[in-house]
């Protein structure tokens, strides 16, 4: 397994690292500790100001470089898993391009990170930085890790869908790895509207209960709510699940409920973590 550990130095990030690690402490595991460091942009235009600018940045990449590497030595002082490496990767890059080109040099299975960033603003969604990801990088399963969630053993993960998209084995494999990993259970939840499931509906229902073959599982209807994403949250708190699944599918339920109104009044904030599996055919 390859994990990308994306870090701004926030206290919520290295809460993401110690969650991965644990995670997957029972497989081995590459873990890359990634910075993108991208200094603002100068107005400066003169030769000396340019020279005195670099020279700042230089500075500042240093700095980061030692913060970086403090990181890697502190986990493999502390990890006593032998089967567990970890690497430091600095980028001067924006943090999406950095991301982007790192999951695939480095054959990248899971990125995790925080849900909120340095600015530590815990009454919003989540952190510009990792909104952002999970809305471009969509060719790599994405975990979100919220600063107050402890680590517990993933029985309950909850797989919620409107049986529109037609899934692929491809796409649900990193969930059910997961689910192998701990001997977990897949609860597929599903909140209708008022029409009842399509022809359609009910025979993607099947072709997901093929594909969880061989991993415990069930199928769930939940009350129906205006704000998808806030009654979702709520049933995966009065449920104590551990960990919430969604598809990144252009037209689904994913894209949906992060065009709802409700995130911006912020009714949702997940507060186990969020796994966003890509779609196959993102194109």
């Amino acid at each position: 397994m390859r994990v990308l550990l994306p870090t701004d130095f926030s206290e919520n990030a290295w809460h993401a690292i110690q969650y991965a690690i644990y995670l997957f402490e029972n497989i081995p595991c590459s873990f890359y500790i990634l910075h993108a460091h991208q200094p603002a942009p100068s107005g400066l235009v003169s030769t000396i100001n340019k020279e005195r600018d670099t020279r700042f940045h230089q500075i500042t990449q240093d700095e980061v470089e030692v913060k970086l590497q403090k990181i890697v030595g502190h986990l493999k002082s502390i990890n006593k898993v032998t089967d567990h490496s970890f690497e430091a990767i600095l980028e001067s890059d924006s943090l999406l391009n950095t991301i982007g080109r790192n999951i695939i040099d480095k054959d990248i299975d899971f990125i995790c990170m925080g849900t909120q960033g340095a600015s530590g603003m815990k009454e919003i969604f989540m952190g510009s930085n990792t909104v952002s990801v999970l809305k471009s990088i969509n060719f790599c399963p994405l975990l979100a890790i919220p600063g107050s969630f402890d680590f517990t053993k993933p029985s309950q993960i909850v797989f919620a869908t409107d049986y529109k998209h037609l899934y692929q084995k491809v796409e649900l494999e990193p969930m059910i790895s997961l689910a192998n990993i701990w001997n977990s259970t897949i609860r597929v939840i599903h909140m209708p509207g008022e029409a009842a499931l399509t022809k359609e509906n009910e025979e993607i229902k099947k072709l997901l209960a093929r594909l969880l073959k061989g991993v415990s599982h069930s199928f769930e209807i939940i009350e129906y709510h205006p704000m998808i994403a806030y009654r979702i949250n709520e049933w995966a708190d009065e449920n104590k699940s551990d960990l919430l699944v969604m598809i990144n599918s252009q037209h689904g339920f994913f894209r949906r409920l992060l065009r709802e109104p409700v995130i911006k009044k912020v009714a949702f904030k997940t507060h186990i973590p969020f796994l966003v599996l890509p779609e196959a055919n993102n194109s």
